[in-house]
């Protein structure tokens, strides 16, 4: 179900919209960085592989601390911490517009990524009893379609600003987004849904990740980012490169990965729906990957002058493939978990997440280290195989059994 059949007549409905306003403004944050890190870098007189380490500690300070986090505030009352989490974030953004030098930026990243890890799993869980149980999916989807927008228009906007203003004025415009979110936030959100749900122990996080199946799913999550992050967050230097593309021609080209992830977010769920989630994940690892290696193919056989429609063309099948596995995979996890632990499943999957950007980050730094940017495509191919048939070996373990979850709920740290 899209955002459309979600309609305003009921009014349990419209704090999703502000819920997703936030999302919007990570999701800008999270991947408008990668475009930017040449102009970054020689303005802080770092290198571009330093400059990519801004990504890395973002999305390893996510990883790490959003499960931590979770659990420590989940008695807290959600509406005044979503709206403290989006206040910080947007202050995060102030310090990182203003910062002097890299390690100032970098301090900054890491507030960013703390408010974000606090956000988004505690704005889906306050999505998840909005509506009726029937309905949750739709409100998720609503939450998290603030992020799929952000990568079709936020990251490309966001390169163009860059491009042509400078850096700074990124992390300025987020932080504008950001403060129309918490004010939405703030006037949108009813004083009444700001109950704490039922504390989810971290011994109840511990249990559902010790399932069979659960482990092993998130962890092909990891390489699937790990894959994908290794080229993404060097893409400018790769298209500079490859091709002729420069400032807006980049920018297009982000355009047509964010528009392609989009329709691919969308698709995904409704072929997981008619074909079932495993094949489609297993379809989507396949020309994730695929794309990825033709990317650097195309680096090493084709003239520059001639491989800008190939570019955009693969480029478009990387954004498609890689959102749609993504779709299925949520759906996935939510089918071995059951239902009731939906909350804990993508809070999970959230983290291993942005533990595979950090991890892919690092990975295109010694990628580049030791070779060029045509290989980039090459090696994340090769993780994204390596997550392709670690999916395809999970899919023959067993359900997990749910009593063993719901013993540990009833513990509480």
């Amino acid at each position: 179900m899209t955002t459309a059949a979600l309609t305003t007549s009921s009014p349990s409905r419209l704090p999703l919209y502000f819920l997703a306003l936030g999302t919007f403004a990570i999701g800008t944050e999270g991947f408008m960085i990668a475009p930017l890190l040449p102009d970054l870098a020689a303005d802080l007189s770092v290198s571009v592989m330093a400059a990519g380490q801004l990504v890395t500690i973002f999305a390893l300070t996510y990883a790490l601390s959003s499960p931590v986090l979770t659990t420590l505030t989940a008695g807290f009352d959600r509406r005044h911490l979503l709206i403290g989490a989006m206040t910080g974030f947007a202050l995060a953004n102030v310090i990182a517009y203003s910062a002097q030098n890299y390690w100032m930026l970098m301090a900054a990243r890491v507030l960013l990524a703390i408010a974000a890890g606090l956000y988004v799993p505690s704005a889906n869980a306050l999505a998840g009893t909005l509506l009726k149980p029937e309905h949750r999916g739709s409100a998720l989807a609503v939450v998290n379609a603030g992020t799929t927008i952000a990568i079709a228009l936020g990251v490309p906007l966001g390169a163009i600003v860059g491009d042509h203003f400078g850096w700074r004025l990124t992390f300025a415009g987020v932080g504008t987004m950001a403060l129309i979110a918490t004010i939405g936030l703030v006037t949108g959100l009813p004083r009444d849904i700001g109950g704490a749900p039922a504390a989810v122990s971290l011994s109840a996080r511990i249990a559902v990740v010790k399932q069979p199946r659960v482990l092993p799913t998130v962890l092909v999550t990891t390489l699937f980012a790990m894959g994908g992050y290794t080229l993404y967050i060097y893409l400018a230097l790769y298209l500079t490169m490859a091709t002729t593309l420069r400032g807006f021609g980049i920018s297009a080209v982000l355009f047509t990965w964010g528009s392609s992830a989009a329709i691919g977010t969308f698709a995904g769920g409704m072929l997981a729906d008619r074909f079932g989630s495993r094949r489609v994940i297993a379809a989507g690892l396949a020309m994730f990957a695929a794309a990825l290696i033709a990317l650097s193919l195309i680096a090493i056989a084709v003239p520059p002058a001639f491989a800008t429609i190939p570019v955009f063309i693969v480029i478009g099948l990387w954004g498609f493939a890689g959102w749609s596995f993504f779709t299925a995979q949520i759906s996935h996890l939510i089918s071995i978990a059951s239902a009731k632990f939906a909350a804990i499943v993508l809070s999970l999957n959230s983290s291993f997440l942005y533990l595979g950007f950090s991890l892919g980050a690092i990975t295109g730094s010694l990628t580049l280290a030791r070779g060029t940017p045509a290989d980039l495509g090459l090696v994340g191919g090769l993780l994204t195989l390596a997550g392709l048939a670690l999916s395809l070996w999970t899919g023959r373990q067993p359900k997990p059994a749910e009593p063993v979850v719901a013993n540990a709920m009833a513990c509480r740290s």
